[in-house]
């Protein structure tokens, strides 16, 4: 059964733009290993904003956007070698997923262009 739904959106020449603007922001935003693996990329933006998207997408299948005392590294995009990234959801974050009684979170990412989009399912 489905108990939380998100989309979002995110465009790369604004995520560029905005971590040139505040570089300090990733370290904010964007766990360690997250930032590592999109630092490794000749250009890291595209990276970074499905990552974005990707957590507002969560913050919405939570169903709390950024309340709640849920922060930005309260959830975390991972991806083992030769699989799909998947969502990793700690503190609060990983509280309100358990309190919806979700078992699992299932997410695609996709690129066109400068666009990322991210679609998140939570099943309980």
């Amino acid at each position: 059964m489905i108990v939380g739904l998100g989309l979002d959106l995110c465009d790369a020449s604004r995520m560029r733009r905005a971590l040139e603007r505040h570089p300090r922001m990733k370290w904010r935003i964007f766990t360690e290993g997250e930032t590592a693996l999109c630092s490794r990329r000749k250009d890291p933006a595209p990276c970074f904003a499905a990552r974005f998207a990707a957590k507002e997408a969560a913050m919405k299948a939570l169903g709390t956007g950024w309340s709640h005392g849920i922060g930005w590294r309260d959830i975390e995009v991972v991806r083992a070698p030769g699989q799909a990234p998947t969502l990793a959801f700690r503190g609060k974050a990983l509280e309100r997923f358990r309190g919806l009684g979700a078992e699992r979170a299932v997410m695609t990412i996709t690129h066109e262009g400068d666009m990322a989009a991210v679609v998140v399912i939570l099943e309980g």
